[in-house]
């Protein structure tokens, strides 16, 4: 079904009369509510009332999440704090959130855009959808969930974790969607098929499936285990959160963008200019009707093309391609943002280590794994008095494992994702030779293209 037809199937023609209407409306709302746009603009040489074209928007400047940083925590909103209605985040390099507002119409935006993306992954109406996204700051479980009633399905706020529970729920609720990360979907098929529990024995029929990336070989492991034909679910907490893209269960090849709400481009990484349909480049995002937080040309740092090309599903919103890459360091673990920098941060807080570690990241089952080696300073290894065991300080009972607890337990904390921490001794790791120090060592198989 589509959710909105007289929208999700305009002609484009009119869409495109639309989003400049809507793209103009934008630029003079962002140059008066938000000094930083002001004066991007202004040092661009350029006035709201010269966008007449989307061939103009390339004349303003692009937003970075580095913007949303340096102005912590309110200081891109477009509305007095008192009109703010909900305030979500995500992970930020430094320890805090980089920080998105919702006036009230933007929740109703934000529950539409769902409904729509819901309803392009296959659910209608009077369906059960099993939503396993965290809730709280995180965008992902509240945006799939008012999104779900706003489509008219029964919600099971599971959340994340607790995958006994959630089995249980699925096979006593016989819910007919779930919505997870495609980790935690090969999570649930394989503890079900541990238990002798067949895809012909559960009632779900439809998986929408984002927060990290994920290969064609997943999505056939994800159908065949759980029954379900399973599609992306794209989105961005500095955009709106989920709900920008989603796939159509008709053909799966490509997320159709709400870009009457969205509006995308493809630029060149190095450059900036756009570049035209079918070309793979950095994904920017303008924000048309967003009121408390209305980004103008949002940088993602996501690799994807687009087409416009026609759908079998009737839909003639732009479709974007699966994630090629990122232009920046950001890892994404088990559906958690992370910088290597934010583990360096909580690193330093321990005297004990010196400022050299690395990042291994592998693959055990379907989730991912990260082992932390962290150096000891010279003074801290010779207290130890005796060799470090070849796994690090991992094994009880050794002078060092506490530490490594400890470690371990502040990165949870800080950061939102379990990390194992070996400990080893001084001028283990490698050291920069004049040319850039990688820090991270991922192992994980690679995503197919």
């Amino acid at each position: 079904m589509i959710h909105d037809p007289e929208l999700e199937t305009l002609e484009r023609e009119r869409l495109h009369e639309l989003q400049v209407e809507r793209l103009r409306a934008v630029a003079h709302y962002a140059y008066e509510r938000i000094g930083l746009y002001r004066e991007r603009f202004e040092d661009a040489g350029v006035s709201p009332d010269q966008i007449r074209s989307l061939d103009d928007l390339r004349r303003l400047p692009f937003t970075r999440k580095s913007d949303l940083r340096d102005s912590y925590p309110f200081g891109m909103f477009a509305v007095p704090r008192e009109d703010i209605a909900r305030i979500h985040g995500s992970s930020g390099t430094t320890g805090k959130p980089t920080v998105v507002g919702y006036t009230c119409a933007d929740v109703e935006l934000f529950a539409e855009v769902n409904a729509r993306c819901l309803a392009m992954a296959g659910a209608e109406p009077g369906m059960m959808l099993h939503n396993a996204h965290g809730y709280g700051l995180f965008t992902g479980g509240l945006g799939v969930h008012y999104g779900g009633e706003r489509l008219g399905l029964a919600v099971v706020p599971v959340s994340g974790g607790m995958t006994e529970r959630q089995l249980l729920l699925i096979t006593d609720f016989r819910p007919d969607v779930l919505a997870c990360t495609p980790s935690y979907a090969l999570t649930l098929a394989q503890a079900l098929r541990e238990r002798g529990v067949g895809p012909d024995e559960i009632s779900l029929r439809h998986a929408v499936v984002g927060g990290e990336p994920w290969s064609e070989t997943m999505r056939a492991e994800i159908d065949g285990g759980l029954g379900v034909r399973a599609c992306n679910l794209y989105g961005l907490s500095e955009v709106i959160g989920p709900g920008v893209a989603c796939e159509c269960t008709e053909e799966r090849a490509g997320s159709h963008v709400n870009e009457d709400h969205f509006l995308p481009e493809v630029v060149d990484p190095e450059s900036g200019e756009q570049l035209p349909e079918g070309e793979v480049g950095v994904l920017v995002f303008t924000a048309l009707t967003k009121q408390a937080l209305p980004l103008v040309r949002y940088w993602t740092g996501d690799l994807a093309s687009l087409s416009s090309e026609p759908c079998s599903c009737g839909r003639t919103l732009v479709r974007m391609s699966a994630i090629r890459g990122r232009t920046d360091d950001m890892l994404i673990i088990r559906g958690v943002n992370v910088f290597p920098t934010q583990v360096e941060a909580v690193l330093g807080r321990f005297s004990e280590l010196a400022p050299h570690y690395q990042l291994a990241i592998g693959r055990e089952g379907t989730l991912d794994t990260v082992e932390v080696r962290a150096e000891l300073t010279e003074d801290s290894f010779r207290s130890v008095g005796s060799e470090l065991p070849s796994a690090g300080a991992s094994e009880p009972g050794h002078p060092l494992h506490a530490l490594s607890a400890r470690v371990s337990g502040l990165i949870k904390d800080s950061i939102g994702c379990s990390m194992t921490v070996a400990v080893v001794a001084p001028g283990s790791l490698p050291r920069s030779e004049g040319g850039k120090l990688s820090r991270v060592i991922d192992d994980r198989p690679r995503a197919e293209a």
